[in-house]
């Protein structure tokens, strides 16, 4: 188990506290442009499936085709997740085809429809983002399209369970190096506080280890000669000292 020195535990605590906030802000920007990204993808996803049946589907409408229409419909709504729906209105805002089942819902059905894109909330299915495109600019009807936003929170819920276990794991790994790194910074300092309780005690120092401390070009080297010059004009006649 790591040991933290205490003249650096405030150090170790910045160190933490200041990934935390880096961890914390880009895990905020990351979810919010997740969010947007797959919100926006959505809408367009939709617009291009109700693009693709309004043009796609114009000789049909103007032949009044609807029961081939609707099965054009039908195939298409697999598309739009597990609870998705499409509807055709015509130039009267009636609506001729439709994929909910049993009945349209009484927000649709009685509602104001417009071709916008705009958020429905539907009794007992869920909260949807609806998109609708023209059929022969606006003069064959429009196509409308719901898109369940329960799927698409659920596909943002993955995409940042897919970015929180790097960053996650980018925070404990940063928190280990930062510890490492502080206490290899504090060794020197717990070797001069040895050596500094050994001349204090009038223990032999003549070991290895404290002739590499003297040699230090550092702080820790300075003081470790200054506590040595000290302890040899308290005592000159000590032995144990190899005077630097």
């Amino acid at each position: 188990m790591m040991k933290i020195t205490r003249l650096f535990q405030w150090t170790i605590f910045g160190i933490i506290g200041l990934f935390g906030v880096i961890g914390f802000t880009n895990a905020v920007v990351t979810i919010t442009a997740i969010d947007q990204d797959l919100t926006r993808e959505a809408r367009e996803n939709s617009q291009d499936i109700a693009k693709a049946i309004a043009d796609g589907n114009v000789d049909i409408l103007l032949n009044n085709d609807l029961s081939t229409l609707q099965s054009r419909i039908d195939q298409m709504l697999s598309l739009l997740g597990s609870n998705g729906y499409i509807y055709i209105t015509d130039e009267n805002d009636e609506i001729i085809a439709h994929t909910f089942v049993p009945h349209i819902p009484e927000q649709i059905s009685t509602g104001e429809i417009t071709g916008d894109i705009i958020e429905r909330t539907l009794k007992g299915k869920g909260d949807f983002i609806e998109v609708s495109h023209p059929i022969l600019a606006g003069v064959g009807g429009n196509v409308h399209i719901g898109v369940d936003q329960g799927d698409v929170s659920l596909m943002i819920q993955g995409a940042m369970g897919n970015q929180v276990w790097p960053l996650a794991i980018t925070f404990l790994v940063a928190i280990v190096l930062g510890i490492l790194l502080v206490n290899l910074a504090a060794r020197p300092i717990q070797q001069l506080l040895h050596y500094a309780v050994a001349l204090a005690k009038k223990e032999s120092v003549d070991e290895p280890h404290n002739e590499k401390l003297l040699e230090r070009k550092d702080e820790a080297g300075d003081l470790a000669r200054l506590y040595q010059y000290f302890a040899l004009v308290a005592d000159p006649n000590r032995s144990g000292i190899d005077a630097k």
